[in-house]
């Protein structure tokens, strides 16, 4: 490994190419202004550098980045990589991380709209974001511990997970397949519409229209706030434990609710059962 340290680098492909190289307290940043500082590298540690040029990791494998500055400037860090490992960094970049291969992100800040476009085998933990289509078309993704806001997020990804999260967002989820939310606080409008194959455990769910069009959908033991025409033509199996505005035309499944203000049936095809757990613990107690 060839360590290099205290560095200022602003030309263009300034370490085109590397092979082993450690990067410490090292500047990507100056007049020259040139781009792809380490593009077609690999077994590179970059550890608290400051980034301020564009595109500095593509086409590269066996990354390791700590303690990094990504400014808004580093437009495009990461593409097209392989086996890559951040911590502790800010990426504020415009879409930041797209098209890359088994990567781990942990305790991170990220302001970066179009993150994580087509990504695979993706872990990240004890996160912030702040994006529009976070994370589009990714598959096997694990969240845990992630703090997001904005539009448009997790929209078409497969097999994922989403665990110990708060989500500040707008139709999120949409054409997911094959995902589960666990223990999740999740605020905003049309959720998941869709969807395929989507299982949400334990879960708050704050917003109007959540769940339409959706197949194979379950909900175990989930809170549905302010949720007014929900369920419309899906599949649906859920045990909702807060009373609901709303239910429009379920296509099919049980959906168990304590109450509900106005069920709605304006589709002779809707066949989904609604069961009102509260008039059924009344019996119980009669």
């Amino acid at each position: 490994m060839i360590e290099i340290e205290n560095m200022t680098f602003d030309e263009e492909r300034a370490l085109y190419g590397s092979r082993g190289i450690a990067a410490k307290n090292c500047r990507f940043d100056g007049p020259a202004d040139g781009e792809s500082a380490f593009k077609e590298s690999s077994d590179i540690i970059a550890d608290n550098c400051y980034f301020n040029l564009r595109y500095p990791f593509w086409h590269d494998k066996n990354l390791t980045i700590r303690n990094a500055e990504m400014t808004k400037n580093c437009r495009a860090a990461l593409w097209y990589s392989e086996n890559i490992r951040i911590s502790e960094s800010a990426m504020h970049g415009i879409k930041a991380l797209r098209e890359c291969r088994g990567a781990l992100i942990e305790n991170c800040d990220i302001v970066s709209p179009e993150f994580g476009w087509s990504s695979e085998n993706v872990t990240m933990r004890g996160c912030t974001a702040e994006s529009e289509y976070f994370f589009l078309r990714g598959k096997n993704l694990d969240f845990s511990r992630l703090s997001f806001k904005g539009k448009y997020s997790f929209q078409y990804v497969e097999d994922a997970v989403l665990s110990d999260s708060v989500l500040k967002t707008k139709d999120a989820l949409w054409h997911c397949k094959n995902m589960t939310v666990k223990n999740c606080v999740i605020k905003g409008e049309y959720l998941a519409w869709y969807s395929e194959g989507l299982t949400l455990e334990n879960c708050t769910v704050i917003g109007t229209q959540p769940f339409c069009y959706c197949k194979n959908l379950r909900l175990v033991n989930c809170k549905l706030l302010d949720a007014d025409l929900a369920f419309e033509k899906s599949e649906v199996y859920a045990d909702v434990t807060t009373p609901m505005i709303s239910i429009k035309n379920p296509k099919s499944g049980i959906i168990r609710v304590p109450s509900v203000q106005e069920l709605i049936r304006t589709d002779p095809e809707s066949r989904g059962e609604i069961v009102v757990t509260a008039a059924e613990n009344q019996e119980k107690r009669a």
